[in-house]
C-alpha cells in the first residue's frame, strides 16, 4: 500500500479518495477504524486506504486518540506513507484540531519535519506566501468566516498552526512558490526544509497556485514519512508513487508497462476501482445539512424544481419520542413524493442570518447536534422504506448518514464534481454521494440524481 490516509471527516475522505482514483490508485475508504482485523488483508490489496474519522470538531484529545488508532491500523495494513487529510479551507479553531493531531502523528512516527498543504486549485483553494485563498479571496474574507462550527478569521497558515501548537512543539515556516518551479524542484524543496530546520522550524506551509505546483510537491515529498494537507497534495503524491512503481516494475497492474518517470502510471487500477463504485439504479433521496454558501445556492436551485422539506430545528430538540415522531412524519412525506421525476429533498440548510438566529436561540453546538441526530434517524428510517441511494451535503451530515446506514467502507466510483465521487458500500447494495459544503457547482444535485 502506497498511501494510508487519515481523514478528519467523511466527505473529506471521499474527496481525497476520488483524486487518488483519478490518478490511477485503487482506493478503498473505511468508515472509522475497522475493528475486524481481517480487513487489513483486504485493504492491503489496494494502492491506498482512506480511514474517515469524525474528528474535525471534537475535543482535541479525542481527535488525537482516534487519529492514532487509524495510524496503527494503516501501519498494520502496510502503508508506506501516512497522509493526514483535512479540508482545503483548513477548517479548525484556535485550539485545534489540525495542529494537535499533526503534532501527535509526528511524534508517533518520529517524523522530524512535515508539511501543511491545503491547496486545491480546481476548487479555488490556493496558497501563496503561506496565505490561503478561496476563489481569489483571503480565507478570512471568504464565506468561511461564517462557518457554523469552525469560522475562519485568519488566512496565514503558519499563524493558524502556531495558535494550535500548545503541547505539540510545532513551529511553522513557509516553502514559497518559487521553490516549486523548474526541473530541480525536489532538490530546492529539500534545501528549503533544511534551511527551515536550521532555524528551529519543524513544519512548513507549502505554496501552490495550480496543479503543476501540486505535482511538483508530490514528487518532492514522496519519501516524507508524514504529510498533511488537502486532496490536491494527494493527487500529486498518487502520480509520483505510481510513476516510481511503474519505473521499478513494481506497480500491481502495469508491472513496468513503460510509464515515464514523473508521468502518471499506465495501470488500470483506478478504472477497476471506479467500476466497483458505480452507482446502483435505486430509489434516491437528497439530504442537506450544510449551511455553506454554495450549498445554499444548490438547495435553492434544486427546490425550485423538486419537492423539498425544510427541517424545523425546534422539532429536533425535544424528547426522543417527539423527535422520532417528527422523523416519521418527514419519512412519510418522502414516501408520498418518491415517484416524482426528481427525488425529494430534505434540508436544514440556512442562510447566514437565519443560522445566527438558530444558534442564538438554541446554541451553536446544541443546534448542530440536534440536526445531525435528526438526519441519523431519518436516513435509518428511509433505508427501511427502500431508499438505497443517498445524495448528502455536509461533512457532519454525511458522517451521521453513513453511521445510520451501517456502512463499514466504500468502493470509490466515478466523479460527480471535483472531490465528490459516487461511492458504493462494501457490505451491501447502497450508493452514496457525500459532498463537502462548498464543493460542486450550482447544479450539483441535478447532476448527482441524473446518475
Amino acid at each position: 500500500m502506497f498511501l494510508g490516509v487519515i481523514a478528519d471527516d467523511f466527505t473529506g475522505g471521499t474527496d481525497i479518495a476520488s483524486f487518488l482514483v483519478k490518478e490511477g490508485m485503487a482506493t478503498v475508504q473505511m468508515i472509522g477504524v475497522p475493528q475486524d482485523e481481517a480487513l487489513c488483508e483486504q485493504c492491503a490489496h489496494a494502492d491506498a486506504v482512506v480511514v474517515s474519522l469524525k474528528s474535525r470538531s471534537i475535543p482535541a484529545p479525542e481527535a488525537i486518540a482516534a487519529s492514532l488508532d487509524a495510524l496503527h491500523f494503516l501501519q498494520r495494513c502496510g502503508a508506506q506513507q501516512i497522509f493526514f487529510k483535512y479540508c482545503s479551507t483548513f477548517d479548525s479553531t484556535a485550539e485545534g484540531n489540525i495542529g494537535p493531531v499533526a503534532g501527535a502523528l509526528m511524534q508517533e512516527l518520529q517524523c522530524p519535519f512535515t508539511v501543511f498543504s491545503p491547496a486545491l486549485p480546481v476548487n479555488g483553494r490556493s496558497v501563496f506566501n503561506g496565505y490561503l485563498f478561496v476563489k481569489g479571496e483571503l480565507l478570512s474574507e471568504s464565506p468561511m468566516k461564517n462557518h457554523p462550527l469552525n469560522p475562519m478569521h485568519d488566512s496565514y497558515i503558519p499563524r493558524l498552526v502556531d495558535m494550535q501548537a500548545q503541547g505539540t512543539n510545532l513551529k511553522c515556516g513557509v516553502i514559497s512558490h518559487d521553490v516549486l518551479q523548474g526541473d530541480d524542484a525536489t532538490r530546492q524543496v529539500w534545501q528549503s526544509i533544511k534551511a527551515l530546520q536550521a532555524k528551529g522550524y519543524n513544519c512548513a506551509a507549502v505554496d501552490a497556485v495550480d496543479d503543476h505546483d501540486l505535482y511538483a510537491q508530490g514528487q518532492a515529498l514522496l519519501d516524507m514519512k508524514l504529510v498533511t494537507g488537502g486532496s490536491g497534495l494527494g493527487m500529486g503524491l498518487a502520480r509520483a508513487h505510481l510513476a516510481r512503481a511503474a519505473a521499478q516494475g513494481a506497480c500491481k497492474a502495469c508491472a513496468g508497462a513503460g510509464a515515464a518517470q514523473g508521468a502518471s502510471c499506465t495501470c488500470k487500477a483506478g478504472a477497476v476501482a471506479t467500476a466497483k463504485g458505480e452507482p446502483i439504479a435505486a430509489r434516491t433521496i437528497v439530504l442537506s445539512g450544510s449551511c455553506s454558501a454554495m450549498t445554499n445556492t444548490q438547495v435553492a436551485n434544486y427546490k425550485a424544481q423538486a419537492s423539498a422539506w425544510p427541517v424545523e430545528v425546534e422539532k429536533c430538540v425535544g424528547s426522543e419520542e417527539d423527535i422520532k415522531a417528527y422523523v416519521d412524519s418527514v419519512a412519510a412525506w418522502c414516501e408520498e413524493h418518491k415517484d416524482e421525476d426528481l427525488p425529494p429533498l430534505v434540508y436544514a440548510t440556512a442562510a447566514p442570518e437565519k443560522l445566527h438566529q438558530i444558534q442564538a436561540q438554541y446554541g451553536a453546538n446544541a443546534a448542530a447536534i440536534a440536526i445531525e441526530h435528526f438526519f441519523f434517524l431519518l436516513s435509518a428510517k428511509l433505508k427501511t422504506l427502500g431508499v438505497r441511494k443517498f445524495v448528502v451535503a455536509g461533512g457532519e451530515t454525511s458522517g451521521q448518514v453513513t453511521k445510520a446506514l451501517g456502512v463499514s467502507g466504500f468502493y470509490i466510483g466515478p466523479t460527480i464534481a471535483p472531490g465528490v465521487p459516487w461511492v458504493r458500500a462494501l457490505n451491501e447494495e447502497l450508493s452514496l454521494a457525500l459532498k463537502s459544503g462548498n464543493f460542486g457547482d450550482e447544479q450539483f444535485f441535478f447532476k448527482a440524481v441524473e446518475a
